[in-house]
């Protein structure tokens, strides 16, 4: 009876261990039989030196070489305002006027003066004629004569000073209306008709848009990099180019308020592009030198840190290879490489996002 019952329970046993055994030869003989993963077709690019620029961006202001602030010569009260922000306006045209009515009394005074010595002037002209026609007759003495010489010319002297006086107070006059110094544009103006102004007040400001320069102010301790004609490229928010010029000036003193100095460089691209007062990012080309680029579409980040996939050759063909790079400035559609790639390196340029470390490529042309 004990020998049966064990018979009973050896065999279940031992027949499941040939199932087992079956199924496990199964299973190897399925996964031998799956397919190799297909290498990925990818574009590569093999890493060589660029010129690259090293460059220092700052935040630079465009100025005009003529820029004039519009301030009265006298007091009173402004009438007229005869432009408006922005306006163009050509040399000598009428901006603003004040009240002259003071001044115009003044002028209508003098004037009026000048004609009361001219009649002096003219009476004493003509006593001098008819004494020194007297005194060559012999009817009247020589010292009758000498008296009116004397008072002929104390009488021009009198209304020449008078014809100066009212010339002056004529100029002065003009100046209650003032005029473009030279053609511009309009800045803005704080002042209205009827306010009272004096050579104190700010009516407007007159900038001519052209001949435009760069201020840029460049830390002091980069001050033994500076020289004149080094390359500025002066670039838009999004760091696209928008001109290359050269700098042309450099202050000798450090500005107590950037503790930067200051260094110009002209501006050329059509005004259109510019206006006075504007903010530009300027970059300063220190140098140039040869180092590795990789296209910018090459490039993933992963927690902030830049990698690319190298096409590396190894027994069973070729794979990527995961690289951590450390990035420069663009150039073009370049990153400029300041390590982690070498001259002859193969950078997978296409399919990056499909990539993982170690996955079979196949580069193709």
């Amino acid at each position: 009876m004990d020998m049966n019952l064990n018979r009973l329970i050896v065999l279940p046993v031992t027949f499941a261990a040939i199932l087992a055994a079956l199924a496990s030869v199964g299973c190897g003989n399925a996964e031998s039989k799956q397919p190799a993963p297909q290498p990925l077709p990818v574009k590569t690019k093999t890493i060589d030196l660029q010129p690259v620029p090293r460059t220092d961006e700052y935040v630079a202001t465009i100025k005009s070489r003529r820029s004039a602030s519009i301030q009265p010569q006298v007091d009173g009260t402004l009438t007229r305002i005869l432009v408006k922000s922005g306006d163009h306006v050509r040399a000598g045209q009428q901006l603003m006027s004040i009240d002259p009515i003071k001044q115009q009394a003044v002028v209508d005074q003098q004037r009026s003066t000048e004609a009361q010595k001219k009649a002096v002037l003219d009476y004493a002209q003509i006593d001098l004629e008819r004494q020194k026609k007297l005194w060559e007759e012999g009817v009247a003495s020589k010292q009758a004569y000498d008296l009116a010489v004397q008072a002929y010319d104390n009488a021009k002297a009198d209304w020449q000073a008078s014809q100066s006086g009212r010339a002056t107070q004529e100029r002065e006059l003009s100046y209650y209306n003032l005029t473009a110094p030279f053609a511009g544009v309009i800045g803005d103006i704080p002042v209205h008709v009827g306010d009272y102004v004096s050579p104190q007040t700010l009516l407007t400001t007159l900038d001519e848009n052209a001949e435009l320069e760069a201020y840029i102010y460049v830390p002091s301790e980069r001050s033994a990099n500076i020289r004149m004609g080094l390359p500025v490229q002066i670039v838009s928010n999004s760091g696209e180019p928008i001109e290359t010029t050269k700098i042309y000036f450099i202050s000798e003193q450090v500005d107590n308020a950037t503790q930067g100095i200051l260094v110009k460089a002209p501006i050329r691209s059509p005004l259109e592009r510019f206006r006075t007062s504007q903010l530009v990012k300027a970059r300063v080309v220190w140098s140039t030198a040869p180092t590795p680029t990789v296209p910018v579409l090459a490039v993933t980040r992963i927690g902030g840190q830049s990698f690319v996939y190298l096409a590396t050759s190894e027994q069973n063909g070729t794979v990527a290879k995961q690289r951590a790079v450390n990035l420069g400035d663009t150039v073009g559609n370049d990153y400029a490489v300041l390590g982690g790639l070498k001259p002859g390196d193969k950078v997978i340029i296409s399919g990056t996002q499909f990539l993982i470390d170690g996955a079979p490529v196949q580069p193709i042309s």
